[in-house]
C-alpha cells in the first residue's frame, strides 16, 4: 500500500514539474526579458484587456503604451495608443527610423488606431 501512494506521489511531482517548466518557457513576461537583454523587438500585450498596457522592447529599450478604446466605423476598436519610454537615458543612439519601426509594428496589431508618443520623443519626431 505504502509502495502505491510512494508512487503516485513521484508520478505528480514528475507531472509538477513538468507542467512548471512549461509553464516558464512560455511565461510572456520571461519572454520579454530575454528580448530586452538580447535587444530583439518583442511586444507583450494582452489583446483581450483593452483597459491593461502593454510593453515593447527595441534594441534594449523598453516602451509603454496605453491603449484606449473608442469606435470606428465597423465596431468598437482601439482608436488610440499613447507610447512612452521608461528610462530616457537609455534612448542614446535611436533614430527616427527606430520609433517608426515601433509604431509600424504597433500599427500591425491595432490598425485602427491612431499612435503618439510622450515627451521626449514627440518634439524628436517632430523636428525636421
Amino acid at each position: 500500500m505504502f509502495v502505491i501512494l510512494f508512487r503516485l506521489v513521484i508520478f505528480a511531482l514528475i507531472f509538477f514539474l513538468i507542467y512548471a517548466t512549461i509553464k516558464y518557457i512560455t511565461n510572456p513576461k520571461r519572454k520579454l526579458a530575454v528580448a530586452h537583454e538580447k535587444k530583439d523587438f518583442y511586444m507583450w500585450d494582452d489583446y483581450e484587456n483593452v483597459r491593461k498596457n502593454f510593453l515593447v522592447t527595441y534594441e534594449g529599450v523598453l516602451f509603454e503604451g496605453e491603449k484606449y478604446l473608442g469606435t470606428t466605423t465597423q465596431a468598437f476598436d482601439v482608436v488610440s495608443i499613447v507610447l512612452w519610454v521608461k528610462d530616457t537615458d537609455k534612448l542614446q543612439g535611436l533614430e527616427k527610423s527606430d520609433f517608426l519601426n515601433i509604431e509600424a509594428e504597433v500599427k500591425r496589431r491595432y490598425p485602427s488606431a491612431e499612435i503618439g508618443w510622450k515627451s521626449p520623443i514627440r518634439e524628436f519626431l517632430k523636428k525636421p
